[in-house]
């Protein structure tokens, strides 16, 4: 089954999140069986070339290849969708009219207003026609709730046509309530909460990024009911691990 078609049955899935430009690296977390990877390139220094690269190592490694691409605009969600992203996750979603624009940018229309350029995602050209149709039905578009704003308006932003699930951004939503990190604050596990009851009541799947790789953490969203989970970071996996079992031997030795 397609990961369209998941999110829109509200089924869990969980992947997990690229900040090193490698393909090893990739082919490394292929073994974890994760669902999908996202390149993040807002908050690297990937490029688009890497990015492109990194892209097929996902697909051939028979992931679902997402973009968190640097900020809602045209021409950064058109060219992470040319080069052939299956999906997107679009930061910094405050408001409906945010979110249409998302849309907006992904789709051709009539649905929306992406230009049409021939590259690697319509096959260079020889199969424009079938690629357009895969847009309509397979395309993923991911809103990024990071901000208080996002909060207030979420039951309009989740309403919108062809936003595919949420992913909540822990530290920035804490981060614009004046508090980054602060996730145990009451006020924003009310912010937290609210944006989880109005995902499940309109059926759009609620995503959280677990920057925890404690397995622990991952668990306790799931019982939570959030079904689009980004569970850690690819350098937070090298790092624990190699600290934890540095510390360990240490502490024997």
């Amino acid at each position: 089954m397609s990961l369209k078609k998941k999110l829109k049955n509200n089924q869990l899935t969980v992947g997990s999140w690229i900040m090193i430009n490698s393909p090893t690296i990739i082919e490394v977390m292929a073994l974890a069986g994760f669902d999908w990877l996202v390149v993040d390139t807002e908050h690297t220094s990937i490029d688009l070339q890497e990015t492109e690269n990194l892209i097929r190592t996902i697909q051939a490694n028979k992931m679902k290849a997402l973009v968190r691409v640097c900020k809602n605009e045209e021409v950064a969600i058109k060219k992470a969708l040319d080069i052939g992203a299956d999906g997107i996750i679009v930061p910094m979603i405050c408001s409906k009219e945010e979110a249409i624009c998302a849309v907006n940018y992904a789709k051709y229309p009539p649905t929306g207003k992406r230009g049409v350029g021939l590259y690697r995602a319509q096959s260079y050209g020889t199969r424009f026609k079938e690629y357009k149709k895969w847009v309509e039905e397979e395309l993923v578009i991911i809103a990024q709730i990071e901000h208080i704003d996002a909060v207030k308006n979420i039951s309009e932003i989740i309403k919108v046509d062809g936003i595919d699930g949420t992913l909540i951004g822990p530290y920035d939503l804490s981060g614009s309530m004046g508090f980054p990190g602060s996730f145990e604050r009451k006020d924003v596990k009310n912010s937290l909460q609210k944006v989880l009851k109005l995902c499940k009541q309109q059926n759009i799947p609620p995503g959280f990024h677990v920057v925890d790789t404690n397995p622990k953490a991952l668990q306790s969203k799931i019982k939570q009911g959030y079904t689009f989970l980004v569970y850690g970071i690819d350098y937070l996996f090298l790092r624990d691990s190699t600290v934890n079992l540095m510390k360990n031997f240490k502490n024997k030795n």
